[in-house]
């Protein structure tokens, strides 16, 4: 018989770590301990790389055969800010009136202790379960997300760890348990764009090379471009000019160089190198007098019309009383470093107060959530 876990005292223990990106804290071995102690085999992972923070990960699974469901989540969180803004100290785990207030609760330490509580009630129910239940568990994904989540995924595929689908915590609902699911997730392209010119005196621009006009015209060109319609899955990709700058504090003074940075979120109509190729088509149009640099590390992923998301729905609708709708929407998350080996699905509780002051759940919605990922097993292995 298994012990039944608390999923808000763990989560209590988990926001008492101050696991601000690199740091741990200890918050990793808060959720491999109870791990442990339910035979799951832990592999603390450490990896680091030049000019990037060591980073502390742990891959923990209970057995080695049958069908294998991994659950991805993160004990990292991103700063506090001012302490004297937040109503109750960051770490403390402080509950009042049915709310679990602390950084990172949301984002997304008590989606972390419920799937450890949904195992347990899991594991009581079934004392002779004899296939694969897994977590990866990173300290980097508010950071670089080099040395974590890419790195054990890497680990994994060469110890023949993988599984066959993944389950990450990610808080995917707006205002009450059950209303969404994340399904898949853009891409995201940066970039940066330079026009260089001849620096001189503004009374007399016929000596210099003003590059702020062809910059402003390659720009709007960008913005004006309609990248496409969006699918089936994905709104129509979009252009974000994030900054612009030419170093120049001086009005009477023509700059040498000017730059801007931006942003594109992008569907699944696209890669990022063939999206990179219709943006440099459409600048060369214009000019072919600018340097243009991109890097991204997400591309969109979606998993769609497969039997691991209509049970997750499925299981969802079961415990919520509402079936949630399937969304590609927010930012990038690690499911995107699973996506191309496995179905993956996002759920996790409200995102109203992620990264914000009093970030909180109530513990109404923690125990939702650990009833609905203990659904989610029950429905997986049945």
């Amino acid at each position: 018989m298994t012990d039944l876990i608390d999923p808000i005292f763990l989560t209590q223990e988990s926001v008492r770590c101050q696991s601000v990106t690199p740091r741990d804290d200890g918050a990793l071995e808060t959720l491999g301990q109870p791990l442990s102690r339910m035979g799951f085999q832990i592999h603390r992972l450490r990896f680091e790389e030049d000019g990037y923070d060591t980073i502390d990960n742990i891959f923990a699974r209970l057995g080695t055969t049958g069908r294998h469901l991994c659950y991805m989540g993160h004990t990292d969180v991103v700063p506090v800010g001012d302490e004297n803004d937040w109503t109750h100290p960051p770490f403390s785990g402080t509950v009042k009136d049915g709310i679990l207030y602390g950084r990172g609760v949301a984002d997304m330490k008590a989606a972390n202790c419920a799937f450890v509580a949904a195992v347990s009630r899991f594991l009581d129910e079934n004392p002779d379960f004899s296939e694969s239940i897994s977590l990866l568990i990173t300290g980097d994904e508010e950071g670089k997300s080099v040395n974590g989540t890419v790195k054990v995924l890497e680990w994994m595929r060469t110890q023949k760890q993988m599984p066959d689908v993944a389950l990450v915590g990610e808080p995917s609902n707006t205002n009450e348990m059950g209303e969404t699911i994340r399904v898949g997730r853009r891409g995201s392209l940066n970039g940066t764009l330079m026009v260089k010119g001849i620096q001189g005196h503004s009374a007399y621009p016929e000596r210099s090379d003003n590059p702020i006009p062809p910059l402003i015209r390659l720009l709007t060109a960008l913005i004006e471009e309609k990248l496409d319609d969006g699918t089936d899955d994905f709104p129509p990709s979009h252009i974000v000019i994030s900054s612009i700058d030419v170093g120049n504090p001086a009005p009477n003074v023509i700059p040498a160089k000017a730059e801007a940075l931006f942003n594109i979120r992008f569907n699944d109509h696209w890669t990022s190198r063939t999206l990179e190729s219709r943006l440099r088509s459409i600048l060369d149009q214009v000019t072919p007098n600018y340097t243009m640099t991109v890097w991204s590390n997400a591309e969109s992923f979606v998993t769609s019309d497969h039997p691991w998301r209509d049970l997750v729905i499925n299981s969802i609708e079961r415990i919520s009383g509402q079936k949630p709708k399937p969304d590609t929407g927010g930012g990038t998350s690690d499911a995107r470093f699973i996506a191309g080996d496995c179905p993956v699905i996002e759920y996790g509780l409200l995102n109203a107060t992620i990264h914000k002051v009093n970030e909180h759940a109530s513990i109404k919605d923690i125990e939702t959530l650990t009833a609905t990922y203990t659904e989610i097993l029950r429905s997986y292995f049945a």
